[in-house]
């Protein structure tokens, strides 16, 4: 099973696929010892994929384990390890559907200026703190994006600064354009440290000290937390992307040019993203006429 695994992490790029992927098949090869009278079918996966609805598992978390799988099938197809028409039968097998969507969180202006002048931008893992925070917020990029930003990606395009070419999800290479308090905050940053080339967003020791290796994903997560947790707010660095593409539509931003900067594939992407299609502000509740005085 180990060789299986590890030809799988293999045929994955992202380092967040990469550890999504290996704690799905890990899952699925401890439920599979305990069923291998079964075999490896895709009347398995399918039992496999119906215990695992039954456990209440939301949709997204099904389907990332069932891609694992599927990828688990192809590269074990490939390799001579399971026979095609084998592997054939596992890769049909559909996703959890989805009903409806979720609404999602995003902050209002207010809660975003708050949100950034919480860092310490006396100290140095304060001013890093700052210029992560003013990334998120202000370029609505994904937390894996922002871990492997160079000062290579930071440009001058069309008389404005941009992150150039950054490669995104599903192999997306996109240009985001960002407003100069972003820039200003990195601009501190880098002047503090004296770092101007590398990874832009870097580890700081408690003694100040900054390291070489990058923020990963998961230190961006903790440290929007820690500062979400200080305004009593529950937020993950997600929902500033979604602030960043709320605030924009809210603002004015054009939607193709919202698409344009988040990476999404399609438009339709993007208002599913947004929410557009309900109206909290003018809902229908607020059209019942109804006299409640005495209620």
């Amino acid at each position: 099973m180990e060789g299986l695994l590890q030809l799988v992490l293999d045929s994955v790029p992202s380092a967040l696929s990469k550890a999504a992927y290996r704690r799905a098949l890990l899952e699925f090869f401890s439920w599979f010892n305990r069923h291998r009278e079964l075999g490896l079918t895709k009347a398995t996966v399918q039992k496999f994929r119906t215990e695992l609805e039954q456990r209440g598992l939301a949709p997204p978390s099904v389907n990332i384990r069932l891609s694992a799988i599927r990828r688990l099938a192809a590269e074990a197809a490939d390799n001579g390890l399971m026979p095609p028409e084998l592997a054939a039968g596992i890769l049909r097998i559909k996703g959890a559907r989805y009903r409806g969507a979720k609404i999602g969180t995003w902050l209002s202006p207010e809660q975003a200026v708050k949100l950034l002048s919480l860092p310490d931008r006396s100290s140095t893992k304060g001013r890093r703190d700052c210029a992560l925070l003013s990334l998120l917020v202000g370029s609505g990029a994904r937390r894996s994006e922002l871990s492997d930003l160079s000062f290579g990606h930071l440009q001058m395009r069309d008389g404005r600064w941009v992150i150039a070419d950054l490669l995104g999800k599903h192999g997306r290479i996109r240009t985001i354009p960002i407003p100069d308090w972003v820039k200003h905050a990195i601009d501190e940053w880098s002047s503090c440290t004296g770092v101007h080339e590398g990874y832009v967003l870097r580890r700081v020791n408690k003694a100040g000290h900054v390291s070489r290796d990058r923020l990963t994903p998961e230190s961006v997560y903790k440290i929007v937390q820690h500062y979400a947790g200080l305004l009593g707010l529950r937020i993950v660095p997600h929902d500033l992307r979604r602030t960043h593409a709320k605030l924009a539509h809210k603002g004015g931003a054009a939607l193709e040019q919202i698409r344009f900067a988040l990476g999404h594939a399609s438009v339709r992407t993007t208002e599913i993203y947004l929410g557009l299609k309900q109206d909290l502000k003018d809902a229908p509740c607020d059209h019942l006429n109804l006299l409640t005085e005495g209620l």
